[in-house]
Order: structure tokens, then sequence, then C-alpha cells
């Protein structure tokens, strides 16, 4: 057995989101995964926050495959701008059903059309060059979830995408347990595990808990009711129908991804609608408040999401008003909790009553716990450890849950974005860090946006921003006009305003100071301008709004 087999993660370890993993053997490569995650509110104007890849970039050629486990953002969702980045002929893209359907909606949204979506079977192995891989059905909180065995001549790593151990599932079988033991029987080289629920002790609720007690809630409410889950949550949708059919209401889909997959479930046989269940949104108003039920997304208070609209008062096909009740079928992603907070006040301050899962078992999450984690180990018995799919401190935990069941603690590997595990006939080893990190979607582009733009957009956020126009002769540099002083976004209006004279005052000593001293570059002149006037104001106020000059020779 000769060769080097390279296990490196572009995202999802040291944060809760954009999972990315390169697996790399004689030069050639798998990619297992492409997601995103949203911005946090320090990221003012961002969009989206895709993982690093540019070490793919000049790779694309030796990408055999790239593997999805399922249909969630956070694997599926930077598909399009992966390939779209990387050009070239795409690699075949492999996953269930469900995720291809997903993946084709994503990739006609961005109007590539060229791409080969195949629909793969769990127990189905397929060559990719060197590799051969195999999708082994898990349970998860979205239907065709898989796990991904990887077969090389040094032997197989299995990454598990988002699981837990479900037996009483909605859809579907239970997780394929025999097929992980038998991994665990021919000897496993590496579990990349899930470590987002490492820190809850015990077992996950089962999906089939949160239906009924669903329709217990509804029960109780005699106006509207609002439920928010995640729009891929497939398996919610259905629960949400089933109850509202059972207490004679009818349904409407708010949001453009609740209707787009809801419609793909219902396709492929994932979600069974009831005739003549569904309401449009334009039609809302026409039932009486007892016989309608809404499913909307913004379950994670996004800023641009329905949810989040509704409690502004600024949906346009949704009012909301005291004696709606609005349930929250989901739990918040680590980072997301102060806007969920936020939507609630909201909610609270026009009269909604609120329901989350603090009040009742009205979600299930589709992550295992502790117990379960123990139990993946135990049924795979992996040489090596490394856990995936968590922040720092579920990675920790991951490991002394590995630790617990038996695996030597030189054998578990708690990584980083950016940090390959090495694997050859001698062992595992960490190798030399690559580049890695975040790289943002800001309206239609994408880059790294730089730092400064970032700190630029807080500042604005915070003092706002003045702008100076200073006019000056070409021959001498003296000031030959009064200057002009533009303030936008500042929360000191009053005290701005009477300092516009004093700023005035003080362009025209810049001015003045620069001319004595033969600064004639318009470059150099707006920088002198702005490192005093920025001085002059903060004397005055104690406040820094970003200060923008601009210089005109006449």
């Amino acid at each position: 057995m000769s060769g080097t087999l390279r296990v490196l993660p572009l995202g999802g370890l040291g944060e809760i989101g954009k999972n990315m993993t390169v697996l790399e053997y004689e030069d050639r490569i798998v990619l297992v995964d492409a997601g995103l995650r949203f911005p946090t509110a320090e990221m003012m104007g961002i969009d989206l926050v895709l993982p690093d890849f540019a070490y793919l970039r000049d790779r694309v050629d030796d990408i055999e495959a790239i593997v999805i486990t399922h249909g969630h953002e956070d694997h599926l969702g930077a598909l399009p701008f992966v390939l779209r980045e990387l050009g070239g002929e795409s690699p075949p893209i492999y996953g269930r059903p469900l995720t291809m359907a997903m993946a084709r909606s994503k990739l006609d949204e961005h109007r590539l059309k060229d791409v080969d979506l195949v629909d793969t079977k769990p127990g189905e192995p397929f060559d990719a060059g060197p590799f051969s891989i195999e999708l082994i059905h898990m349970t998860h909180s979205i239907p065709d979830a898989s796990a991904v065995a990887v077969t090389t001549e040094l032997g197989t790593v299995l990454i598990t995408g988002d699981y837990k151990f479900d037996q009483t599932p909605v859809d579907g079988g239970p997780a394929d347990m025999a097929r992980l033991a038998e991994l665990g029987r021919d000897g496993l080289l590496l579990l990349c595990g899930d470590s987002t629920n490492a820190d809850r002790p015990g077992w996950a609720l089962s999906e089939a808990v949160v239906g009924p007690k669903l329709e217990e809630v509804f029960a109780r409410c005699e106006g509207r009711i609002v439920v928010t889950c995640f729009a891929s949550n497939i398996h919610r949708v259905q629960q949400v129908v089933d109850a509202a059919a059972g207490l004679g209401r009818k349904v409407a889909l708010i949001g453009r991804s609740m209707k787009k997959n809801t419609n793909i479930g219902k396709s492929l046989g994932h979600i069974d609608l009831p005739e003549g269940i569904l309401v449009q949104p334009r039609e809302i108003d026409d039932w009486p408040d007892h016989k309608l039920v809404v499913i909307s997304t913004g379950s994670q208070g996004e800023p641009l999401s329905a949810l989040r609209r509704m409690a502004h008062r600024d949906h346009p096909q949704v009012e909301l008003r005291q004696g709606d009740t609005v349930v929250f079928s989901a739990t918040p992603i680590p980072g997301n909790e102060r806007a969920i907070n936020e939507t609630i006040d909201r909610l609270h301050q026009i009269g909604c009553d609120v329901v989350t899962t603090r009040d009742a078992p009205i979600h299930a999450s589709g992550h295992g716990y502790a117990e379960e984690i123990k139990l993946m180990l135990n049924l795979t018995q992996p040489e090596y450890v490394m856990p995936f799919h968590g922040d720092h401190k579920r990675i920790r935990l991951h490991g002394e849950l590995a630790e617990a069941v038996g695996v030597p603690e030189e054998n578990i590997f708690r990584g980083e974005n950016g940090l390959p595990l090495e694997i050859d006939a001698k062992g595992a080893r960490w190798g030399e860090p690559v580049q890695s990190g975040m790289i943002f979607v800001d309206g239609m582009d994408i880059g790294d946006v730089a730092d400064v733009a970032l700190r630029d957009r807080r500042m604005l956020s915070a003092d706002g921003i003045f702008v100076v126009v200073a006019t000056i002769s070409e021959q001498d540099g003296s000031s030959v006009a009064d200057p002009e002083v533009i303030f936008r976004g500042v929360s000191f209006k009053e005290e701005a305003e009477q300092l516009i004279d004093d700023i005035r005052d003080a362009v025209d000593d810049s001015i003045e100071k620069a001319a004595k001293e033969e600064i004639r570059e318009i470059d150099l002149l707006q920088q002198v301008l702005h490192d005093d006037l920025a001085q002059f104001v903060y004397e005055r106020i104690k406040r820094r709004p970003m200060v923008l000059p601009v210089v005109v020779e006449v």
C-alpha cells in the first residue's frame, strides 16, 4: 500500500455551517459537501458566507466527483458558487434524489445547465478515479440524508454527514446500522463524525413525537396559527399539514424557498397534500382566523425572511395581529439567538402568542446527542477519529466521547479548517496547513471582502459619514470657494449642524497648511484633509464618523 490519503476540511470545523471536505489520493480529489452559512450581525451587508475553496482553483481537473450528503444549506448551498467560480467542465455531482432535485433547483437559479447530477441509491458503490464511494442511509431532519464511505487502497473513510439514530422516523426506515457495523467489522480507517450535539447528554427526541405535540398546540389556538421552520424540513411541513387537516384548517405556504422545497418534496413523494388544503397567500384574508395555518420561513430570524418581515409589519400578504399564535418549530443555530429573540419580542409587541421549544416538544433536532455519537463510534470501530461539524467546544467533547468508548487519545485528531490529516501505511499525522477561511457573497459579487470594507460599514452604521468638498486653485493650491459639508446617518445631527461653520474653517486651515507645504497631489491633499478633519471632529464631539474629503481643482 503506497500513497497518502489526505483529508482536508475547508469548512465545518470550529464553526456550525459551511461544511466542505476534500479527500485526496494519488493526486485525485473527491469533494464531500459544499455548504454555506449565514452572516453574523457584524458582517454588514454580507448576504452569504462560503468556505474559502482557493485550494481547489488550481485543481479543477483533478476533481473526480462531488458528493452531497443531504439537502440542507450548510451542506449544499455553496454548490452553484463553487461550480461557477471554479469554471471548466463540472465534475459529476452525486447524491440521493431529493438532494439532487434541490441541487438542480439551485443550479437553475444560477443558470448552470450543463451539470451532471447523478441520483444515487444507498448501498450501490460507484467508482471515481482511485476512490470507491458508497452512500449509507441515515436519518436526519430531511429525507434522503446519507453518510459517505470513501474507500482507497489504504482503507475506508466514513463521513457521517448530519445524522441521528431515530428508531421511529416519519419518512423511510431508520439508519442503516447493519451497514455501519459491517464497516466496523471490515476495519474502518477513519471516522469523520457530526459533533453538533456532542454537548447534549442522552438521545435526541424522535421526529415521530413532534406531530402529535403540534396537533395539541394547534387544538388550543382560537385564532390564526403561523408555524415557522426550516424550508428544507420537509418532515415538519408534512406534520404541520397533517395537524391542520385534522383540525379542519387550510394551509398557506409563505416564503419562496418554502414553496419551492414543498413542491420538490411533493413531486418525489415525500409530502402528501390533501386535496384542496392549500390556499394561496393572496387568499389568506378570505378565510376565518380559526380555519387557517400559515407555514413560513424565518425560524432563525433571517433579516429578509417572511416571518421577520411579518414581525416588522412589512410583509405584503400577511399582517399579524393580536390573537395570532406563532409557533417556532426549530431550535436556534448557534449565533442566531439574538436575531430570533428580537423577532420574538416584536411578535409579543404586536400581541401574538409565541410558542417555542421551551413551551412544548414541537421540534426534534436532526443531530444525535452524546449517546448516539457513542453508538456511531461503537458500530464503526474506527482506527482514527476526526470530529467534524461543530465549533471547537463540540469537537473537543466529541473527542472525549471517542476516548470514553476506547479510542486511543493519540488516534483522535481535533482539527480545524485548512489543516489536512495525512494517512499512509505508517500511520496518521497532521500535514501542512493550506489557505482556508471565508469568502463572502455581497449582492451579486463573490470574493474576499477586505476587513477594511466591513470596518467601514460598521463605522457608517455607528456614527454616519461627513462628506467635505473643497475647491482649490490649480495654480497655488489655495481655497477659492467655501467648502461644502454634507453629513448622512449621524445620530448627533444638532451638534453636527452647529459644527458646520467650524468645520469649514478647519478645512480652510488644512488647505492653507498644505499649500504652504506645497502639497499639490490630489491624493495626498485628500489624506491631509481626512486626518485633520477626523481629529477635529473627534476633539469636538468625541465621535468618529467616517470623513470623506473630496478635492476639486479649478
